[in-house]
């Protein structure tokens, strides 16, 4: 029997189309993995193409070491396949060519801290006010720029008549400068230098070309404008590009990706092949009944339906609560009679639309003895000593990477103090040097006087770890950082409750470093900083570790779980206020993809959780179920929405309305009485929500009062400051008020929330 008899119709197509553009839509477990793993052998196999002309590009390191493994396990030289990410593909290809477009082939990757420090030196530099203008928001503009392959230049051009842009265009500027001076690259840089490096090297583009003649994208309703130009130059000769995505799990819009690559992938390659694949192999049929009912009422989509052979299964678990605590307390008693049952703790996944949702969970769990890990919580790499010694390798590797060396030049405390190292970047900047270059030069800095003897000091250490770095392996190299920097007594001295945890994690990274020395034969310095740069939170998670994971719909991703809580179901939440108020079709179309997203994460169980009145940025909102769970057919749910919360439309996202608010626990959902700590938070709750929802004591709802300011008037917000009313109209329930505040530009509000105060 061959292994190809294994598959079903559409995926067996899918597998042996092979010549020419190839849009495989790929519904949620439909066995896309399997597809493409199959599709490498079967083009090894059955059509004598050599691997390395195999280029497989996936979006996580785990989802490419999944997918390495599963092809080496079923043909022979499936290790020669490119199986990588967009990042780790282009990496491998700046390392060899990065030297066309005049950087070191030793660069370094800043992560999101490094690019934070970077920008709010250029904003000192040029006189910006941070509380004006965050560093997140040239952050996201420059991301957003290079996504769109926009040059600083290009950017400027843009930006005109637009004051915030310009202002951005100006850090751009300085921005990518300092980088090339510092020899780096950022995240997004990976993607577009690649481009750039094919697109004025056409001899480099042209021997990829004929190293990649087949190529395959997973996950291509994730890519963005960037990342569709790569793909789009390296097919263009050869045109055998089979991608595989689902529009209707295209969630990563904040993150850059454009849902037009997928839509309109035939208009791109006119001669394509489209191919669906809607059975499910993953969910039960009521799963995918809710899923399908859901995704349908977006307009922006492939037509589609996942289907499976399962069994109907159990109904969907619609549980609906007083208070967002009622909510964690009946999430984290479900899981135990689960694991009571027989069950794992690992079976069961809370999912969630903003991290800020997790703290009653964990507080629950911690209480209730629930072993959990949160993913996307502080990341390995994102700890302060591991980016401490990671700094002192990078300024080792690469001495160009100011950003790095100003992290670790006084740590250890070496008496080199705040005002010496910006004498030292003073003279850097005013010369065109790197900082290290000018720390190389001390003594001819006049302004440093006595301190140029310390930094003669470090210098020389520096030099010396240089000098003899083919001598060391990469964990010897880091237990002489460790010892001769005196860091491991730093730790101790500077963290001494957590100072065994801290030991621990650098010794952490010394195995790490060890495992990387086995797993690659041409293993180096700058080599082992980019594998470290390019770690996922989810490639952190242990799929051994009996744990219940807690984290967003978005890390969710890609996983599946026996059950899954969809947590925090309430209009206002998911989908989020913002969304509601500014009515924009698309933004709603991704939240609902979102929706189906988590959905989609169950196996055998899913449960749909809604609370009526939980704490939203200090202030208690009381909330409707959400619309996506009004979407989903009543017989496919276990538990009736409620009547009295049921509405006819969605133009209000937040009803008030008549409360019975019993604070006390409920017995058919709980048996524990409450703890005296969470007594001040529900009385506060209560306080808040017959505030908010303008109840008498008889339980009638009062007429709406009209806040004390009107249009033109200048009002104070708690959070976003002063601003001044442009429009306010009156709601059946509330005033919706629009702010145009001096720092935070423009804001809708419901005046029972927003507390403005006239000034």
């Amino acid at each position: 029997m061959s292994i190809y008899d294994t598959l079903n119709r559409e995926q067996k197509e899918a597998v042996m189309t092979t010549e020419g553009p190839l849009l495989i839509l790929a519904g949620a477990g439909s066995g896309k993995t399997r597809v493409l793993t199959h599709r490498v052998a079967y083009l090894i196999d059955e059509m004598g193409v050599n691997p390395w002309n195999i280029l497989a590009i996936t979006f996580t390191n785990k989802a490419a070491g999944e997918m390495k493994e599963r092809v080496g396990n079923i043909v022979d030289n499936g290790d020669s396949v490119w199986v990588s990410t967009f990042h780790s593909a282009c990496l491998r290809i700046l390392r060899r060519h990065i030297y066309l477009l005049g950087y070191d082939n030793n660069f370094t990757i800043y992560d999101t801290d490094d690019q934070k420090t970077l920008i709010k030196n250029i904003c000192k530099r040029l006189d910006i006010d941070p509380k004006k203008f965050k560093e997140r928001l040239f952050m996201n503009g420059i991301s957003s720029a290079k996504d769109s392959l926009l040059s600083p230049e290009e950017y400027r051009m843009s930006a005109m008549g637009d004051l915030t842009k310009q202002m951005i265009s100006k850090v751009y500027f300085e921005y990518q400068d300092a980088l090339r001076q510092s020899n780096a690259l950022d995240f997004d840089d990976i993607i577009c230098k690649t481009v750039e490096l094919f697109k004025a090297n056409p001899e480099v583009l042209d021997n990829y070309r004929e190293h990649f003649k087949y190529i395959m994208v997973d996950e291509y309703q994730d890519t963005n404008t960037a990342q569709f130009e790569l793909i789009r130059l390296l097919a263009e000769k050869y045109r055998n590009l089979c991608v595989v995505g689902d529009d209707d799990q295209s969630i990563y819009k904040f993150r850059g990706a454009n849902i037009r690559n997928i839509l309109d992938f035939e208009k791109h390659f006119p001669e394509a092949k489209v191919i669906k694949l809607e059975q499910n192999y993953r969910s039960t049929e009521n799963i995918l009944a809710a899923a399908n009912a859901v995704i349908k009422n977006n307009i922006g989509r492939k037509e589609k339906a996942l289907w499976t052979d399962k069994g109907n299964g159990e109904k969907i678990h619609f549980r609906d609560f007083e208070s967002a605590y009622e909510e964690a307390e009946y999430v984290s008693d479900d899981i135990s009679r689960h694991v009571r049952k027989g069950g794992k703790y690992s079976d069961c996944a809370v999912l969630y639309r903003t991290n800020a949702q997790s703290r009653l969970l964990e507080e629950k769990m911690v209480h209730d003895g629930i072993p959990y890990q949160v993913v996307g919580s502080i990341n390995f790499y994102s700890r302060v000593e591991i980016k401490d010694v990671l700094a002192y390798l990078k300024t080792i590797d690469n001495a160009k990477d100011d950003i790095a060396l100003r992290r670790i030049i006084n740590v250890p405390k070496r008496g080199i103090g705040a005002t010496t190292i910006e004498k030292i970047a003073d003279y850097a900047y005013q010369n065109s040097i790197t900082m290290y270059d000018a720390m190389c030069r001390a003594d001819e800095i006049p302004t440093l006087g006595k301190a140029a003897a310390k930094i003669n000091g470090f210098v020389n250490m520096i030099r010396v770890f240089r000098s003899g770095l083919e001598s060391y392996t990469l964990p010897d190299l880091i237990k002489a950082v460790i010892e001769k920097t005196g860091y491991d007594a730093y730790l101790e001295e500077t963290y001494d409750e957590s100072f065994e945890e801290r030991e621990e994690n650098v010794d952490e990274l010394i195995s790490k470093a060890e495992a990387f020395e086995e797993e690659n034969e041409e293993a180096d310095l700058t080599s082992f900083l980019a594998d470290v740069a390019l770690v996922a939170d989810i490639d952190s998670v242990d799929e051994n570790d009996d744990r219940v994971l807690l984290m967003t719909i978005h890390s969710a991703k890609g996983l599946e779980f026996e059950s899954v809580y969809l947590t925090g179901m309430d209009d206002g939440v998911f989908p989020g206020f913002m969304t509601i108020t500014t009515g924009n079709d698309e933004d709603m179309e991704e939240e609902r993809r979102l929706a189906y997203v988590g959905i989609t994460r169950a196996k055998k169980e899913l449960t749909l959780t809604h609370a009526k009145a939980r704490m939203v940025r200090g202030e208690m909102q009381y909330s409707a179920v959400s619309r996506f769970v009004k979407e989903i057919p009543g017989e496919l749910l276990d538990n009736r929405l409620p009547q009295s919360r049921r509405f006819d439309s969605y133009d209000d996202p937040i009803p008030l309305q008549p409360v019975n608010f019993d604070p006390r626990p409920r017995a058919t959902l709980r048996k524990k009485v409450t703890r005296d700590e969470d007594k001040p938070f529900i009385a506060k709750g209560i306080s808040s929500l017959n505030n908010l929802a303008g109840l008498s004591k008889g339980g009638a709802a009062l007429s709406v009062e009209k806040p004390d300011y009107d249009i033109g008037d200048r009002v104070k917000h708690i959070k976003f400051g002063t601003g001044t009313v442009e429009d306010m109209t009156k709601e059946p329930r509330d005033y919706k008020v629009k702010i145009m505040f001096d720092d935070a530009g423009p804001k809708i509000m419901y005046a029972s929330f927003a507390k403005l105060k006239k000034v």
